[in-house]
């Protein structure tokens, strides 16, 4: 089959069975470009070269689902981290109510069956880093309440709770509030996010959690050796567990060559004064003018399949999905630039022999599945009354 036709034949498979995304850090986009204010910068319109999305490019991607990051940065603590939380959470409220012929309010799966049936992009929330809750099971809650449906336990550092991936270990982990968050958030029905935590805390949250769990934006460790991915022993878990790992885009976490070139612009990053994740344009110059003196590796559809291909061998069809990361990385592949581009990895997948229904699971199935699931668990354990536990009672 020619490219021409794969790409044909997968944006007719997206038309039936769209992405449902993980993870897409447009509001911290906003946030750092606009200030939140919509009208500078105006979704509906292509926003191409400013931003990875839009209206019409995620109708042009097949995207019929998407959880958008609440996410603030984990050097941000205590109270100004809720806050901040509060105001992303904000941003996509005041979205939503901007553009309701295109996005719709998603809280249950059900939500995400009817957005579809509407033609409308369901709009979920997950929060990135246990950060966010300032330690507290009540402010949790109240993320619920204002439709937060997952939390990602730790970003980039270690939370008093949980060891992240990218820090040194803490408390080898989880502690036991650790644990009483992951019940809590059972209870609750929120998905417990193991993207970004260490593998310690992935397999202590797998033994605790009653529910499904998911990795938001996270590839292989056995394709792309980066603390960032999932080991196959925690991949393998999977299946009993019922959860999902969703697939990143960011170069760095996918592509082994790109993992020393992105340690070195990092350091160039903060040598001339710039947060890593920066994505302003000021920051975004620096990073060009890198890149001209280093040229980057650049990424493909086929390395994120290379990742998918391994992930469906070791935890099987059902327990994989797709959380691009986009508008939360400086670099994208590079036929993988921005929300428009899921038809390419969809034909990628094709020319590999993966048949429709595979694909189907892949973008819309799977992650309906694990919602379910948990929505399941949450009204079995309705008898189960809110904790009260703090940091200080389980930890000391």
């Amino acid at each position: 089959m020619t490219a021409a036709r794969l790409l044909e034949e997968a944006r007719s498979l997206l038309a039936s069975f769209p992405v449902v995304d993980g993870h897409n850090d447009l509001p911290w986009a906003l946030r750092q470009n606009a200030g939140y204010d919509l009208d500078r910068l105006d979704i509906a319109a292509d926003q191409t070269g400013r931003l990875h999305t839009d209206i019409p490019r995620l109708r042009a991607g097949g995207v019929g689902g998407q959880f958008w990051s609440v996410y603030v940065r984990s050097d941000m603590a205590g109270d100004d981290a809720v806050s901040a939380t509060l105001e992303q959470i904000d941003c996509v409220d005041r979205l939503l109510a901007r553009y309701p012929a295109d996005l719709a309010p998603a809280l249950t799966a059900d939500d995400v069956e009817a957005a579809r049936a509407s033609g409308r992009v369901a709009s979920l929330k997950g929060a990135e880093g246990g950060h966010s809750i300032n330690n507290s099971l009540a402010t949790l809650r109240a993320l619920y309440a204002l439709g937060v449906r997952y939390m990602t336990l730790t970003h980039n550092d270690n939370v008093p709770w949980a060891d992240s991936a990218t820090d040194e270990p803490g408390v080898g982990g989880l502690s036991a509030f650790g644990r009483e968050v992951v019940r809590e958030m059972n209870r609750l029905g929120m998905l417990v996010d193991l993207s970004h935590v260490a593998a310690t805390t992935m397999r202590d949250a797998l033994a605790t959690s009653e529910a499904p769990v998911i990795f938001s934006h996270s590839s292989s460790r056995a394709v792309c050796d980066h603390p960032r991915n999932v080991p196959d022993d925690v991949l393998a878990q999977l299946p009993a567990n019922g959860g999902v790992a969703m697939v990143t885009f960011v170069p760095k976490f996918i592509l082994p060559a790109a993992v020393e070139w992105t340690r070195r612009a990092d350091e160039n990053m903060r040598a001339h004064g710039f947060h890593p994740l920066d994505t302003t344009p000021e920051a975004m110059r620096v990073h060009a003018a890198f890149e001209d003196a280093d040229p980057r590796p650049v990424a493909t559809a086929a390395t994120v399949a290379d990742h998918l291909d391994h992930m469906r061998e070791v935890a099987g069809i059902a327990h994989i999905g797709i959380g691009g990361d986009f508008d939360g990385t400086a670099f994208t592949p590079g036929d993988l630039q921005d929300v428009s581009a899921y038809p390419n990895l969809v034909a990628e997948l094709l020319a590999r022999k993966w048949s429709r229904t595979d694909i189907a699971m892949l973008t819309w199935s799977n992650p309906l599945r694990v919602l379910r699931d948990a929505e399941a668990v949450s009204r079995a354990l309705a008898s189960r009354p809110p904790s009260t536990a703090t940091l200080r009672s389980l930890d000391g």
